[in-house]
């Protein structure tokens, strides 16, 4: 027997952040990155619970990839300023803060449930609807994935407005993390009909509005259209979980401090490679594997369908090798200038071991080896 659920609820559209001054509790604790404080954005955020007579503090330190020592920060906070709600606002790393910090600070003081109210203000990793915070240990080079339902937000509140300020290659970043969570989750060996729907809805948006938001920042259909894919993706992988193009993409931020979308966005081509075994060299044979026929689908969506299986894997890899070129997305670890090739090399035996242990590569559609891994790093030098 199988269930599907969605917890969170989720307000979108026009006036979308008027919700705060909605909201049930009279003491809220905003958690977000000093980028939302110092341009003035926390401003759409706060005249709301001001607006409301709600009390609120603010806790800023949040930093990209984060750290251990900033969620046990976080931590102490909640447990001295005891809210009954916790508003996260940024991107991923401010929400998968949040949702650490509450759920650390639940088990270590005596508090009642405090809400999560998650705002996103990029459209990227979907967290503000899914049981997942990754969260670095910089000393070790390593990102740790939790997954728990405990980690759910209670709301989510989703306003393209705050996206607009959105420079283009983070725009390009988020939304190749959106079609990546997307692809990934229609692929998983957890799949269902309806994590299938959400995917293909939010493939299909992708390949319609990802490269106009990219294109133009003003463009607020594209913006409120990707921002509304990157939570049905979000949703999606919530169901049905992801696989090793995150795996990989994990240690590549953990260890050279590659930004995650972009991370998921150069392996993409090779991980769509590796699960379905066609390369440039294959050729036609009677049967495919189930994640084949899924690759063929999301090709028709995307309306890059070929003249037969092998032709239309390779036209899916075409075409995200041409977004990539198109919002100037390295195609190599080379192109990012992040390290030198003795460095990288060095660490692909260690990375390929700690993505093989990482939580998404459970549900990968094609079961890998260290050595199928490392080869895969390999290839993208």
């Amino acid at each position: 027997m199988h269930s599907f659920d969605i917890r969170t609820k989720i307000y979108y559209g026009e006036g979308a952040l008027d919700r705060l001054t909605q909201i049930p509790y009279k003491k809220v604790l905003i958690i977000t990155d000093p980028f939302v404080v110092q341009s003035g954005m926390i401003m759409m955020i706060s005249s709301r619970l001001e607006e409301a007579q709600i009390e609120f503090d603010v806790f800023k330190d949040v930093v990209p990839d984060p750290p251990i020592e900033k969620v046990v920060k976080g931590v102490k906070v909640v447990l001295e300023y005891q809210p009954e709600a916790i508003v996260a606002v940024g991107g991923g790393s401010a929400i998968d803060s949040a949702k650490a910090i509450r759920e650390f600070a639940r088990q270590m003081g005596n508090m009642k449930q405090v809400a999560l109210i998650a705002i996103p203000t990029t459209s990227g990793t979907g967290s503000e609807v899914t049981s997942f915070s990754v969260i670095s240990d910089p000393e070790e080079h390593r990102k740790y994935p939790l997954v728990s339902d405990d980690l759910l937000p209670t709301e989510a509140i989703l306003d393209a407005e705050l996206t607009r300020s959105v420079p283009p290659a983070i725009t390009a970043d988020t939304g190749m993390d959106v079609f990546t969570h997307a692809l990934e989750a229609y692929v998983s060996t957890d799949s269902t009909e309806f994590s299938a729907a959400l995917s293909e809805k939010a493939i299909e948006i992708c390949g319609t509005f990802l490269l106009r938001a990219y294109l133009d920042g003003n463009d607020t259909h594209a913006r409120k259209k990707m921002h509304i894919a990157s939570c049905l993706a979000g949703l999606a992988f919530n169901a049905a979980s992801l696989g090793i193009n995150h795996s990989l993409a994990h240690q590549l931020g953990a260890r050279f401090h590659i930004p995650h979308g972009r991370a998921n966005a150069m392996l993409l081509p090779h991980i769509i490679e590796y699960n379905s075994m066609i390369t440039k060299n294959s050729r036609s044979q009677k049967t495919y594997p189930r994640q084949v026929e899924k690759y063929c689908t999301v090709a028709r969506l995307l309306g890059v369908q070929n003249f037969n299986t092998v032709t239309t894997i390779r036209a899916l890899v075409a075409w995200v090798q041409f977004n990539l070129r198109e919002m100037d997305i390295p195609l190599s670890i080379s192109q990012t200038g992040k390290c030198t090739r003795a460095e990288y090399f060095q660490a692909i035996s260690d990375m390929a071991e700690a993505a093989l242990e990482d939580a998404c590569t459970a549900t990968n559609p094609r079961i890998p080896n260290k050595d199928d891994i490392m080869e895969i790093y390999e290839k993208l030098w």
